[in-house]
């Protein structure tokens, strides 16, 4: 397979891939009264509160789709900003107690869908595709750093 044809068909996949998942996301969310992207930026605060250009990095998303999601968040109780003693302007977001117990309502589904997936993958080809994910996806943003140079 030519080079250019496997990155089409990578490409491809993980459009459809991320589509997929998208989907699974907003069903297990919907029961805790969330949204996928609700539970996204949920996720990304939930051991450490993080600014929202800190969250839009980590999860590779615009800095104003998730400042949108952060202000409902906060509006329905979810969510708390709370202020950055290393920037005085961008405040951190912070998961409430009602906020977190929204995801834990959400982690016996996420469980479900996850054994589901190993036992139809086996252990180890999940591990395999989390690895060669996690370094595609490394590989990606050094590209990304490199071209904006």
């Amino acid at each position: 397979m030519k080079d250019t044809e496997a990155l089409s068909r990578t490409a491809l996949g993980v459009f459809q891939l991320n589509g997929q998942f998208l989907a699974a996301s907003e069903r297990l969310a919907r029961p805790a009264g969330l949204t996928a992207a609700w539970w996204q930026v949920l996720g990304a605060v939930l051991h450490e509160p993080l600014p929202v250009a800190g969250i839009a990095r980590r999860m590779g998303i615009t800095r104003q789709s998730v400042q949108r999601v952060a202000d409902r968040l906060v509006a329905e109780g979810l969510a708390e900003y709370a202020p950055n003693p290393a920037h005085r302007r961008a405040k951190l977001v912070a998961p409430t107690a009602k906020g977190r117990a929204a995801v834990d309502r959400i982690t016996p589904g996420h469980a479900d869908l996850a054994a589901q997936l190993a036992e139809r993958l086996g252990e180890a080809e999940l591990t395999e595709t989390v690895r060669v994910l996690e370094r595609l996806s490394e590989i990606m943003h050094s590209l990304e750093t490199v071209s904006e140079r």
